[in-house]
């Protein structure tokens, strides 16, 4: 699935249309390097914060919306990226002279030239950011409003009437009726996921079981487990798999002003924390103008007491809220209408719900 992200988002990162760039300028760190060779298991992401302060930039310093360097997907493990500080803004090129000379890079005397690189595809090429973290959310349903299970099929029944069921045995269902799906989606309805700033309950978080693919149709219906993530029992509701789904990875910042909660951390209880690669739900969607690719810096409320009050009396110390503090950056992937999910990219301590989000 990997190789197919990457090309797919080559063809979507073609258009210049699709880059809307961040208002200031762009700043390389001071100890950036004059060449980097690209190794396995780098990202756009991860090679970024090598170069810039703001490593979600990543789009400008490669200029996709020029005509020199259109895909920065097309690098592979053993290429020389040159930075050209001459530029302004800095850019990244690729160097003809590169292909694994190792972390030198090119030899001396030897002039890079910047160059579209055309060859196909490979598994190697580099994406924007990890796709092993967020793979099993990207067509899993993750939120279902209220009801929303009530009229889906469901297992009435199991192999044996077993308690539970797993990969190769057989359960029973009804209220498939015309579909002629083969293969779906188990699940059943998890925790409440509630705004944290008026408790309005948003959905519930989709506890995904595991696929089955139909054996034999009508009424009820027997299907066959395929896979099992959790126990699957009776009373747990079937939703065909929808076809995957491929984002178009193009990091930027929200066009309007965004400031919403974290709700929590996906299949987490709600008092855990998290950290770099988690996945939290936000409480704000598509209709609040949140779209796939947002950036969205994560700050905390921190509350202080007066030292001098609250070494007299701790119940009389007066709180003092001070300005949130940014420790982090989260990445949008997948948008619902009034929640939205996030990969934490960045995180200098313990994500937790309740923490803010804004525009970076």
């Amino acid at each position: 699935m990997q190789k197919s992200i990457t090309a797919l988002l080559a063809f979507a990162l073609a258009g210049a249309g699709l880059l809307v760039l961040a208002q200031g300028d762009l700043q390389v760190k001071d100890t950036a390097p004059d060449r980097y060779v690209v190794q396995r298991g780098d990202t756009l992401w991860s090679i970024a914060t090598k170069f810039l302060n703001d490593q979600w930039r990543w789009p400008e310093i490669w200029r996709m919306n020029e005509e020199q360097i259109r895909n920065p997907h097309n690098i592979s493990p053993g290429d020389v990226l040159v930075l050209d500080r001459s530029a302004s803004p800095p850019q990244l090129r690729l160097s003809d002279a590169g292909g694994g000379r190792g972390l030198g890079g090119a030899e001396e005397g030897v002039k890079l030239l910047p160059r579209i690189y055309t060859q196909p595809l490979t598994s190697e090429a580099i994406p924007a950011i990890s796709p092993r973290a967020i793979e099993p959310f990207l067509t899993q349903p993750l939120i279902i409003e209220e009801g929303g299970l009530d009229r889906a099929p469901r297992i009435i029944a199991t192999e044996e009437n077993r308690v539970n069921v797993g990969p190769g045995n057989v359960a029973y269902v009804s209220g498939f009726g015309d579909t002629d799906a083969p293969v779906w989606q188990i699940y059943r309805a998890g925790r409440p996921l509630v705004d944290p700033d008026n408790q309005r309950t948003l959905g519930f978080e989709a506890v995904f079981l595991g696929t089955a693919r139909v054996a034999r149709s009508g009424e009820p219906a027997t299907v066959q487990i395929v896979n099992s993530k959790k126990e699957i029992s009776a009373g747990d509701r079937l939703i065909p798999a929808p076809p995957p789904t491929i984002p178009q990875y193009v990091p930027h910042a929200p066009s309007s002003v965004v400031s919403g909660r974290i709700i929590g951390l996906y299949d987490a209880l709600a008092t855990s924390v998290g950290g770099r690669d988690s996945i939290i739900s936000i409480n704000r969607g598509r209709r609040d103008g949140l779209e796939i690719g947002h950036v969205l810096a994560v700050y905390r409320n921190v509350v202080v007491y007066d030292q001098k009050d609250y070494l007299k009396s701790r119940d009389r110390s007066p709180a003092i809220q001070l300005p949130p503090e940014r420790y982090g950056l989260a990445f949008i992937f997948r948008t619902f209408d009034s929640v939205s999910y996030a990969l934490v990219m960045e995180s200098s301590r313990p994500v937790q719900g309740g923490d803010i989000v804004q525009n970076p």
